[in-house]
């Protein structure tokens, strides 16, 4: 395609960018959630976007089967970054990844005392960096959902995952005791479409700032 190729997930990321594809004089045509067309049309005729998972929008980005993206701070870390161009903060989706555990359970003392401890994530490349920042010995289990159940069936001590209101964690009687990071998503660009294609991507690159600076100023 000549045009503008743009992949997103499902949900809340999709949610929060519509107003930034608003900004830039883009409508998609249908809303993912209800539509099963997973390539949907724009009101801008090359413009389009593709519906992937979260966690392969880099994947897309990267070897140009789109010529941008959005992903979270999370996937990005995991994923490595590799021929992609980050040019914003979008500041949507926000949230924290947190190590959380079970209540009652004492994980400042596990710590102190160097104990040995059992990590659920799907986050492995950003959990092993965490904690060896910290000396912690840890053997991490690779979960890919439901992560708060670990804890609960004797599968892990500790979960790294997202939290956003923890309303999840406190339903599951467990308790966030560390913040790793703060999460919100980016744009990613890739290096050779934005050579490429330069004409075409830069206004909707500024558009983006644009939209996210005039938010930023309004919260």
């Amino acid at each position: 395609m000549n045009g503008i190729t743009i992949a997103l997930s499902k949900g809340r990321i999709f949610e929060e960018t519509l107003p930034l594809l608003a900004a830039a004089g883009i409508v998609p045509s249908e809303n993912p959630e209800t539509s099963r067309k997973l390539i949907i049309a724009t009101n801008r005729n090359e413009v389009r976007v593709v519906i992937v998972r979260a966690s392969d929008v880099p994947t897309y980005v990267q070897y140009g089967a789109a010529d941008l993206g959005i992903a979270g701070k999370d996937v990005l870390l995991e994923h490595g970054g590799m021929g992609l161009y980050q040019p914003l903060d979008l500041k949507i989706a926000k949230c924290r990844m947190c190590v959380a555990v079970p209540a009652g359970f004492d994980y400042a003392a596990a710590v102190r005392t160097g104990a040995r401890l059992r990590v659920a994530t799907k986050y492995i490349n950003t959990a092993r960096e965490h904690f060896a920042t910290k000396s912690v010995h840890v053997d991490l289990i690779k979960l890919y959902g439901s992560m708060e159940l670990a804890p609960l069936v004797g599968l892990a001590d500790a979960i790294v995952d997202l939290v956003s209101s923890g309303s999840t964690l406190k339903a599951n009687n467990l308790v966030a005791v560390e913040d790793i990071m703060p999460i919100s998503s980016r744009l990613v660009v890739n290096q050779a479409a934005l050579k490429m294609k330069r004409e075409m991507l830069q206004p909707l690159i500024d558009a983006f700032a644009e939209a996210t600076n005039a938010a930023g100023a309004v919260r």
